[in-house]
């Protein structure tokens, strides 16, 4: 008989991770690096996974690596609150009651910034920076020719420009975007990088968080591009550009890498969605645990599928139909942690365990 996580979670194991549940069982303690991924309002749907995942990493402090493109930056942001629960749940709340009525560009970028200010709460830039455990690494897209521009019909051809290199080749996105990693000077991630892509690092700190956080967010078109005081002419958007899913180097770590996760796909580039044999490196996710909903959870939400940035159109002339839609979204998210919390504690993770590259 199919138990009810299996129907609810979805986890997935790289092969040296997948050894080491099956060998050791799943510890808090092993667990070093945490990837979130860009996907917009599918953080949304997750919710209740990420404040038990975190809850859980909480009994068992060590230093930790918390890396995140776009809205997987946000909810990393959210982990290092003084109470993260409450923070995961301030951004559901206000992504969900954020009306985005215009296309405006500058209003959107001001409705974001205030959703980033929601986040933080009463906490400040400092605080992340000087967290006792947790070291937080962003991923931006510095823009490149076109790119650097703000014009529709510039943008878009630059836009164009970029889906064109990327087709032919990944590496070849160092012509339209250049990589940059805004870390804490604390970190100690290496990423030996090797796919191609020009990758450059930049220190955080309380004069720049802000500012890297709104880049990393800034969907070229929607929102402005941010620009970091410290680096003149500089132009910063979506990390998801180069980065979508985080198909980064993690397994020459020693650490596992727990990935909360919207799907069972890691897709390298924002670019690559639409090229299905642009897979992840299996040698990248060799220690990575990833954590998704399944495709039956899926299946049973409306519309099947997690909240994402479509409902904008699909609702465009009923908000508040999307509001009810995204808060059922953000509540059924309970079943995830209920189920995550379950396996955790109880040390069934590695029993419903499957290789994260076994064909699908």
């Amino acid at each position: 008989m199919t138990t009810p996580q299996r129907s609810v979670l979805s986890i997935r194991a790289g092969h040296s991770a997948l050894r080491q549940l099956q060998s050791d069982g799943f510890h808090a303690a092993d667990i070093g690096i945490l990837p979130g991924a860009a996907g917009g309002p599918k953080a949304i749907g997750i919710t209740g996974l990420d404040q038990a995942i975190f809850e859980w990493l909480a009994a068992a402090p060590r230093s930790r690596e918390l890396i995140g493109a776009s809205i997987g930056a946000w909810r990393m942001v959210c982990a290092m609150q003084a109470d993260p629960s409450q923070a995961f749940a301030r951004l559901a709340a206000s992504y969900c009651d954020t009306r985005f009525t215009s296309r405006d560009r500058a209003t959107i970028t001001r409705q974001t910034r205030e959703m980033l200010q929601d986040i933080f709460g009463a906490g400040r830039p400092e605080d992340l920076l000087q967290h006792p455990h947790y070291r937080l690494s962003l991923l931006l897209a510095q823009s490149r020719g076109l790119l650097k521009h703000e014009s529709n019909a510039v943008l878009g051809a630059g836009l164009l420009y970029a889906v064109a290199l990327n087709t032919l080749a990944r590496p070849l996105l160092s012509q339209a975007f250049t990589r940059v990693i805004c870390h804490d000077p604390r970190s100690q991630l290496t990423l030996p990088l090797n796919d191609g892509i020009t990758t450059r690092r930049l220190a955080l700190s309380a004069n720049n968080l802000h500012a890297a956080l709104m880049g990393t967010v800034a969907i070229p078109g929607v929102l402005h591009g941010s620009r970091i005081e410290s680096e003149s002419g500089a132009l910063f958007r979506d990390g998801g550009l180069t980065d979508y899913h985080l198909d980064l180097p993690f397994a020459p770590n020693s650490s596992l890498t727990l990935y909360p996760h919207f799907g069972e796909r890691i897709i390298p580039g924002w670019f690559d969605k639409f090229l299905p044999w642009r897979q992840a490196d299996p040698a990248r996710q060799a220690n990575t645990i990833l954590i998704a909903p399944s495709r039956d959870y899926l299946a049973r939400l409306p519309f099947g599928k997690l909240p994402d940035r479509s409902d904008f159109k699909r609702f465009a002339t009923d908000e508040k139909q999307r509001q009810r839609y995204w808060r059922f979204a953000s509540a059924e998210s309970q079943r995830l942690g209920d189920a995550f919390r379950e396996l955790a504690y109880n040390g069934r993770m590695a029993e419903l365990a499957r290789p994260l590259f076994a064909p699908q």
